[in-house]
């Protein structure tokens, strides 16, 4: 019927993952949408089916789009114009009556209007006069954009998203955990929780309010091998991890205790850290460990020597099932995101390095020598260093990893990268050379 697409037909981009089959969407998709200077919240949900098997997806389907239904002050009851009135739109309207709900029936895949659209067949649903669209064409969705307006309310609180929210992105392999995170961490089952790997496909925003600050928790469908990748949707919906990392603030990397690190794992981890994104080590299932008192230190420094390039993120064992440390997260975030946005002043930034280079100067490369002029830092999340050098090619990479390992034991930056540019410093006498040419 074309619900995914109307999301991102009215939303202004590609949210949901648009198939050409029925039942790609599962769990609920949220996003703002501003129309004619109002604002809500507009969301996608999977497609109802009647007498779903208990436990399967579609049952799990089923009682999200009835949590969506329940949270919803209007409701488009999305139905296919060129198949005509079904037996499963019948159904979908006989649920919506209960909910005693506004709706609104949209009539999609009305492609030309030349032909006045059979839209009569629609009304013993019930809902008053249907609208006809085209959301793969984007014919009348303005008019229908105008008509939600008009039937939402005029006032009352709106779930808006705030720009100083903490965006943090929920990611890993799949069945490692990261819904039931979720839904711990937000006290209802927003999230479709299954043990069947892969359930959750889209990327999923829910906000969270917690001692006066917001948080969009970003749930994302877990990462494969490309081997594993076997259709269109796994491949986009490895995209949409992906993006859903570049768009965060911090990183939440869950690592299965009972697997350890994998190359899935560090595949994550490196472009979190590549991205310049701050990141938290969760150690899920940790109730399912057999220990002693070494073993967190060995599973520690076990981790640790796997991802070697995250020697500066926190690590934390938790688990999602028993809710065992989930506490401690929220608090650990705030931490992390508060070193991500951290500044040094300069003053107080070339002490550190000035301190470096006395206890261990850089070593000369064939009788030619580093030296370093100034730092300072020039951007946050991530931190961002510049160093003014005599020639940038004179710093080694492990004097480098020194001159860091200094300024994070000075100032911690703990949880976020740290990056530092290298470059030369113009002298005066060139500079004015540069401005007569």
């Amino acid at each position: 019927m074309g619900k995914s697409t109307l999301f991102n037909r009215l939303v202004g981009g590609m949210v949901s993952i648009v198939e050409d089959y029925p039942g790609v969407t599962r769990d609920r998709l949220y996003k703002e949408v501003e129309w004619q200077n109002h604002r809500f919240i507009l969301t996608d949900t999977g497609g109802i089916v009647s007498k779903p098997q208990a436990g399967s997806i579609a049952a799990h389907v089923l009682l999200q789009a009835e949590v969506a239904i329940a949270e919803a002050d209007l409701i488009l009851l999305v139905v296919d114009g060129r198949v005509g009135l079904t037996n499963e739109d019948i159904l979908a309207a006989d649920l919506l009556k209960k909910a005693k709900k506004r709706v609104l029936v949209v009539v999609n895949k009305v492609d030309s209007f030349r032909i006045p659209p059979a839209l009569f067949e629609f009304y013993p649903l019930g809902f008053g006069e249907p609208i006809a669209i085209s959301a793969a064409q984007g014919l009348n969705t303005g008019d229908l954009l105008d008509r939600m307006v008009e039937l939402l309310p005029k006032e009352g609180p709106q779930e808006i998203l705030d720009s100083d929210t903490v965006n943090i992105a929920v990611v890993g392999k799949p069945n490692v955990g990261k819904s039931s995170l979720i839904n711990k961490l937000i006290g209802e089952s927003r999230v479709i929780v299954s043990e069947i790997p892969g359930t959750t496909r889209d990327a999923i925003d829910t906000v969270l309010q917690h001692g006066g600050r917001s948080y969009t928790l970003i749930d994302t469908a877990g990462l494969r091998r490309k081997a594993k990748i076997k259709d269109s949707i796994e491949r986009f919906s490895v995209q949409r991890t992906l993006s859903a990392v570049e768009r965060c603030d911090i990183a939440l990397i869950m690592i299965d205790a009972t697997e350890g690190v994998t190359e899935q794992d560090k595949k994550i981890a490196g472009f979190a850290h590549e991205t310049g994104k701050a990141s938290i080590l969760l150690v899920n299932k940790w109730d399912l460990i057999e220990k002693d008192e070494k073993t967190l230190h060995r599973m520690e420094k076990r981790i640790r020597f796997e991802l070697g390039f995250l020697h500066y993120v926190p690590i934390l064992f938790i688990s999602a099932l028993t809710g065992q440390r989930i506490s401690k997260i929220l608090e650990l975030i705030d931490f992390v995101a508060e070193q991500h946005s951290s500044r040094i002043g300069t003053s107080m930034l070339n002490q550190v390095v000035n301190e470096a280079l006395l206890l261990h100067p850089p070593p000369p490369d064939r009788g030619r020598q580093l030296k370093i002029y100034y730092a300072t830092q020039i951007k946050i999340k991530p931190p961002t260093i510049v160093l003014f050098v005599n020639e940038p090619e004179f710093m080694h990479f492990s004097y480098l990893r020194y001159l860091e390992n200094k300024i994070r034991a000075a100032y911690g930056f703990e949880g976020t990268p740290l990056r530092i540019i290298v470059r030369k410093r113009i002298s005066r006498e060139n500079k004015e050379q540069r401005e007569v040419r």
